[in-house]
């Protein structure tokens, strides 16, 4: 029997279909005033001139939609378009880049970008609660990323090595989720205030041999390391595999779909892996819930063009 969750579904072709549709998820319980916070207590305004599905709060009298307050808030899309953008990025293992959005949604290049961005902060998610809470096992690794577009020009590039890469830290708790950062330097100063806001206290700590955890791998319950230098790749069950395999999707994703993404949006593009990780099939979670769960983080991230790229109002080449 087919899934329910394919692109044919109503709400992908129809803009009052996707509205309704939008309203039952980001609404469960009722219209929530996104002025005053007010649930439930509203009507809506019907008319001749009156544009569908817009309500007025009785407590403080402002009329609003249900894009009000979301990355959605304002724009000219129709919202069935943004609803298959945010189920194409979900659904896509690897991401999909702003050029295929813009072949398959019909909107422009420029748009298309836009459009990435605003979905990519519906995916920003608070931590709940500590990685590897009661003893569970945490692995840390970092990877380091080059934009290899860039690497070719003979001004920038700076041959092997390290220091000129940007640099990704990547915290896997064995069976759950994964907390991924951009980091200046690898190193204990940067490091520690890292593991220390996102781990157990009673977690166990696996890594490489990397000098830098050993400074604070006594505040965990333990910490153990493999020595990938003398071939060593897993004692037991002494490893960092689980965190290597999140970081081979990750490079994939990165190499093969998105290219060039620039340091300054780097962090964007890690945590949209993350979010797919977080939520992926092996716990239970399907492409449908997937996209209904990024449709549930619109609420209160308006993002504005500007505040995308601060320093120019152009959409970035890369």
């Amino acid at each position: 029997m087919a899934k329910n969750n394919n692109l044919s579904a109503p709400q992908f072709h129809d803009p009052e279909k996707a509205r309704q549709y939008l309203e039952r998820t980001v609404w469960p319980y009722g219209p929530v005033c996104p002025h005053c916070g007010t649930v439930g207590d509203h009507y809506e305004l019907k008319g001749k001139s009156t544009r569908p599905g817009l309500y007025k709060c009785h407590m403080c009298r402002e009329p609003f939609t249900v894009t009000v307050g979301t990355v959605f808030e304002r724009s000219k899309i129709p919202l069935n378009k943004w609803l298959m953008a945010v189920y194409l990025l979900c659904s896509s293992k690897k991401g999909m880049s702003s050029h295929q959005l813009h072949r398959t949604l019909g909107v422009t290049y420029k748009t298309a970008w836009f459009m990435t961005h605003r979905i990519r902060e519906a995916m920003k998610t608070d931590p709940s609660g500590l990685l590897g809470s009661g003893g569970g096992t945490v692995e840390a690794d970092e990877t380091f990323w080059l934009n290899s577009k860039r690497s070719k020009k003979g001004r920038e590039y700076k041959g092997r090595g390290f220091k000129h890469k940007e640099k990704i830290l990547a915290l896997v708790e064995r069976g759950g989720q994964v907390r991924s950062f951009h980091i200046p330097e690898v190193n204990a100063s940067n490091l520690r205030p890292v593991l220390k806001a996102q781990m157990a206290r009673d977690a166990h700590l696996m890594t490489d041999e990397h000098q830098s955890y050993k400074a604070f791998g006594h505040l965990f319950a333990s910490h153990q390391h493999v020595k990938h230098g003398q071939g060593e790749y897993v004692r037991g069950n002494v490893h960092t595999n689980t965190v290597e395999g999140y970081f081979s999707l990750l490079k994939r994703g990165l190499i093969g779909t998105y290219h060039h993404c620039s340091a300054k949006h780097l962090q964007r593009y890690v945590t949209e892996f993350d979010f797919r990780y977080n939520n992926r099939s092996r716990l239970g979670i399907e492409d449908k819930e997937r996209a209904d769960i990024a449709l549930q983080g619109i609420v209160g991230k308006r993002l504005t063009y500007r505040r995308t790229d601060p320093k120019t109002a152009e959409a970035p080449k890369a």
